[in-house]
């Protein structure tokens, strides 16, 4: 048995080969006679190089140094080294190492009983994560079998040992090759960059977009360092709540020079990198409900499910890999349409949005407005984190490369649900998309998305007593919030998702209970207490998600309750009176909290210090008559609609960049003193 084992990074390349009694020195071939083992042959680590490429005789050796053995194989061994390609998404190009095994002949192998039996020989691939075995054909009746069958095995991820394979200290694990990236963040006072973040903040406001400073900040950085620039843009509008008009219109911008329908969104442009990063601050733990329990499910079973007859390894079963990939692709779909409860917030006003206005851009395609939400969710979301899922934390260490084939054959299906094809052909597709967009009220299947035990106040009381509160069970579907007296029962009440104005925490003091909620809509509040704060939190989360896109949506309420003729909360009379708290913002807390409002500025700051040469060229382009005469040959690195405008924007960016240049240079000054930190 020829045994190859793959080693962790950090270790040496040849040391992949290994005895089979757990040395790390030869590499074995071992000979069988049915089912006898005749003998091996071992080479040392050191001498592997000289035999590389070559065929030799080897002679054949005991497997037990206490039997005996007689006979040689002929074999030729080569280590080739190839880069390829992992994926139509990931694009990283990986180290990849072939080794070539060719069992040519054997001579001289022992009679068994006197007479000549049916060798065969076997070469494995062993491996911490993975072991792979082939054989060559049985020969019958012979002691000198002819194979010449070649095997070939992919290792990946390894390093190449110092000197070319010579011997090198036991303690010298190897070397790595790392191309390092430092960057430092000088952060000032708050007050520093209280202008440079007030200008970017106006930004949505700003018509046309393109003369923006979020929009200028990625058109003079595209060259340099891509659409990088515009992260930290992203993190600071989003802590803002003013992220939501910015993608629009940069969306509709974009939309404007797109030719056609079925090329909408597909690219890289400031407008879908924006919303590619936007998903991936927001979307975290949307993908750890949606994708990591069926991920653990498929590292931790290891089934194969290569269907590719080019790549199948010997033994494999076509029909039983396609029944598993299958499977799979079942499970991963089924999680993502029941995790509509689950999509963030922001992530659904921006696909609807995007949805709006590709029908706006070509009327006359009924899937367009499909293929405009697609084209993030399927083909930029889930395809991506399903074949990256390290990426996303949503595994700690990278696939082995049987699961990472596993891996990309889900993520190719997920893509092509996203196709222009897919959409004009699947349903079940467009319903998807239409409840990740929030507009239950237009998708005509109902689904449960929670339902639980309440007690729930009787409507319209005046009085505070103990027998208003009832047993009931509230449920709310995409379309509806209903409750009934058990579950499966008709509904007492029905008040439709469209009605709901906000949905609020209700004071303790209000009806001397906790875990309070009021569902405000356009009839009396729905005031419910849930069984704990979690399912407190769980109601609100749902169906502030359900109606958040809903008319009308209040921007205050009363935490506390009217009664006796009085809001107990503000004591106003009048029960019509606007409520005196804000509603609570959609942005989840945690997100807000991870976002340094100085730093993210300052690195916005570093970004438009480096590419101010680009910023000149702009302002010149602006300040041009070619640009006023309609000749764009001069400015077509930048996207100027508004010449005045986006001149006035780069003059006010000028003067606030020298400004805050001012501060970082008397720091420095100051810094620079002796005593001083």
């Amino acid at each position: 048995m020829f045994q190859i084992r793959d080693l962790p990074i950090g270790q040496y390349l040849l040391p992949l080969f290994c005895l089979i009694y757990k040395t790390n020195t030869q590499c074995t071939c071992q000979l069988r006679l049915a089912c006898v083992f005749v003998g091996k042959v071992a080479i040392r680590k050191e001498d592997l190089y000289k035999y590389c490429g070559k065929e030799n005789w080897f002679q054949l050796q005991p497997v037990d140094p206490h039997s005996e053995v007689q006979g040689k194989v002929h074999l030729e061994m080569k280590l080739n080294e190839l880069i390829t390609e992992n994926g139509s998404i990931c694009q990283h190009s990986l180290r990849q190492l072939c080794v070539f095994c060719r069992i040519i002949a054997c001579q001289g192998l022992p009679l068994i009983s006197g007479q000549n039996c049916d060798p065969y020989a076997t070469v494995t691939l062993v491996g911490p994560a993975r072991s792979d075995q082939k054989k060559t054909k049985v020969k019958k009746k012979t002691s000198d079998p002819q194979f010449d069958e070649t095997f070939h095995f992919e290792v990946q991820y390894l390093l190449q040992p110092k000197g070319n394979g010579t011997k090198s200290k036991p303690d010298d694990l190897g070397s790595l090759r790392l191309k390092v990236t430092y960057t430092e963040d000088n952060v000032l006072p708050s007050a520093c960059y209280t202008a440079l973040r007030n200008l970017m903040l106006k930004s949505p406001d700003v018509k046309p977009i393109s003369a923006s400073a979020a929009h200028v900040l990625g058109d003079i950085c595209r060259e340099s360092v891509g659409y990088d620039a515009l992260l930290p843009v992203v993190r600071l509008l989003l802590h803002h709540n003013r992220l939501l008009p910015f993608l629009t219109s940069v969306a509709a911008l974009e939309l404007e020079n797109t030719q056609e329908a079925n090329t909408i969104f597909r690219g890289n442009s400031l407008a879908t990198r924006c919303i590619d990063d936007m998903m991936k601050i927001v979307g975290k733990s949307y993908l750890t409900v949606t994708l990591k329990p069926v991920l653990n499910e498929i590292f931790e079973s290891n089934k194969t499910c290569e269907i590719d007859p080019v790549k199948l390894k010997e033994g494999d079963n076509v029909e039983v890999n396609k029944e598993n990939l299958q499977g799979y692709v079942h499970k991963v779909f089924t999680s993502i349409t029941q995790s509509s409860s689950s999509c963030p917030p922001l992530m659904c006003d921006v696909f609807r949005s995007l949805r709006q206005l590709a029908s706006k851009r070509f009327p006359a395609d009924p899937h367009v407005q499909y293929s405009a939400v697609s084209s993030f969710i399927f083909l930029r979301f889930f395809a991506v984190a399903v074949l990256s899922p390290h990426t996303f934390q949503l595994r700690t260490h990278h696939p082995d490369p049987e699961i990472s084939r596993t891996l990309t054959l889900i993520s190719k299906t997920i893509q092509s649900l996203g196709s222009w094809g897919s959409l004009s052909k699947n349903k079940l597709v467009r319903q998807l998309l239409v409840i990740r967009c929030a507009e239950g009220t237009k998708f005509r299947c109902v689904h449960v998305i929670f339902n639980r035990e309440v007690h729930k106040r009787a409507q319209g009381r005046k009085r505070l007593r103990k027998k208003n509160f009832k047993k009931r069970w509230l449920r709310v579907t995409n379309l509806e919030l209903s409750y009934h007296k058990q579950k499966g029962k008709e509904a007492l009440c029905v008040i439709p998702v469209k009605n709901i104005l906000g949905v609020e925490k209700l004071e303790e003091s209000a009806f001397n209970r906790k875990n309070m909620f009021q569902v405000i809509h356009s009839e009396k509040p729905l005031y419910v207490q849930a069984g704990n704060c979690v399912e407190t939190n769980s109601w609100i989360e749902v169906l502030s998600q359900v109606s958040r896109c809903n008319p009308g949506r209040l921007s205050t309420f009363h935490p506390s309750a009217y009664v006796g003729g009085s809001w107990l909360c503000c004591t106003e009379t009048n029960e019509s009176t606007p409520g005196c708290k804000p509603c609570t913002a959609t942005l989840l807390a945690n997100i807000q909290l991870d976002i340094d409002c100085d730093r993210e500025t300052e690195r916005i700051f570093s970004f438009f210090s480096s590419s101010r040469s680009r910023l000149q060229k702009m302002e010149d382009a602006c300040a041009g008559m070619s640009v006023y005469l309609g000749q764009q040959e001069e400015c077509s690195a930048f996207t100027i609609q508004d010449p005045k405008e986006t001149f006035r924007t780069i003059k006010e960016l000028g003067e606030v960049l020298d400004d805050l240049q001012a501060h970082h240079d008397s720091k420095g000054a100051l810094t620079d003193e002796p005593g001083t930190m």
